[in-house]
C-alpha cells in the first residue's frame, strides 16, 4: 500500500478555498499524480483541500471523493481561554523549542507547559486514533509501533489524501512514531506537494513503513 499525501493548493482561509493560484498548482498537481497510479482519493473535509481534490478528481476520473472527517486541519489555542505561548501555534512553538535547546525528540511532549493547555494536544491525539481506524479499513491492522497487512493480495494499491499541513504532520508522526512538536520542526510542505509512505504489501507480514518522497512540490515550479 502507498499512502500520497497531498497537501492543498495555496488558499484564501477566509473563505476557506482556492485562490486562482491555487487552483492552477492544484491542476499542475493532478497532471504529477498521473504518474502515481491512483485508484481512490480521500480529502480533508475543508474546502481547499476538496477544491484540490476535485481538480486530481477530474483529471484522474476517480470518484467520489471521499471524506475523512478527522483529517481536517488542527485547531490550536487556548483550551480554557488563559493565555498560551505563541497563542498555541505548534510550528512557532516547535521552533522556540529548537532555539531552547529543548529535545523535539521527547515522546512527553504533550506534558511540556506550551501543550498542556493547547487545543491542538488533543487534536493530535484524535488524528492519531483516527489515522488507524482508517488504516484498518485499507488493510493494515496497528500491533504496538507497526501496521500488519491484513489484506488478502499482494498488489500494491495506491491512495491519495488532499489535507493540510498539521493534520499531515499529525498522521505520519503517528504512522513513523515521531513526536508531533518534531514534524511541525522537521515537515515543512509546500502547497500541493506529495508525501509518499509505503507499507508492506506482503499479507501477514509487519515491517517498517518506508517514506519514499518527502515534500516533493517540483510539479508547481514557475507558476504564477
Amino acid at each position: 500500500m502507498r499512502i500520497v499525501f497531498v497537501r492543498h493548493g495555496e488558499p484564501n482561509y477566509e473563505l476557506d478555498c482556492l485562490t486562482p493560484l491555487g487552483r492552477k498548482q492544484a491542476k499542475a498537481a493532478a497532471e504529477r499524480l498521473r504518474e502515481e497510479n491512483i485508484e481512490e482519493i480521500y480529502s480533508s473535509p475543508f474546502g481547499r483541500a476538496k477544491e484540490t481534490a476535485q481538480a486530481a478528481s477530474d483529471a484522474l476520473g476517480i470518484r467520489p471523493i471521499k471524506v475523512l472527517d478527522f483529517m481536517h486541519e488542527l485547531y490550536w489555542g487556548s483550551v480554557d481561554g488563559t493565555p498560551t505561548f505563541a497563542n498555541g501555534h505548534p510550528w512557532d512553538i516547535a521552533d522556540a523549542l529548537a532555539r531552547q535547546g529543548w529535545d523535539l525528540t521527547r515522546t512527553d511532549w504533550p506534558q511540556h507547559p506550551f501543550f498542556t493547555n493547547n487545543r491542538v494536544t488533543e487534536g493530535v491525539a484524535h488524528v492519531a486514533r483516527e489515522t488507524d481506524a482508517w488504516m484498518e479499513t485499507l488493510g493494515y491492522v496497528r500491533e504496538g509501533a507497526y501496521y500488519r497487512c491484513a489484506r488478502q493480495d499482494d498488489e500494491q494499491h495506491t491512495v491519495a489524501l488532499f489535507c493540510h499541513g498539521g493534520s499531515s504532520a499529525a498522521a505520519l508522526a503517528h504512522i513513523f512514531n515521531l513526536p508531533f512538536p518534531y514534524m511541525c520542526g522537521t515537515l515543512h510542505l509546500p502547497f500541493t506537494s506529495l508525501t509518499i509512505v509505503r507499507l508492506t504489501s506482503v499479507p501477514s507480514d509487519k515491517t517498517l513503513p518506508v517514506m519514499e518522497l518527502i515534500g516533493d512540490g517540483r510539479h508547481i515550479e514557475g507558476i504564477r
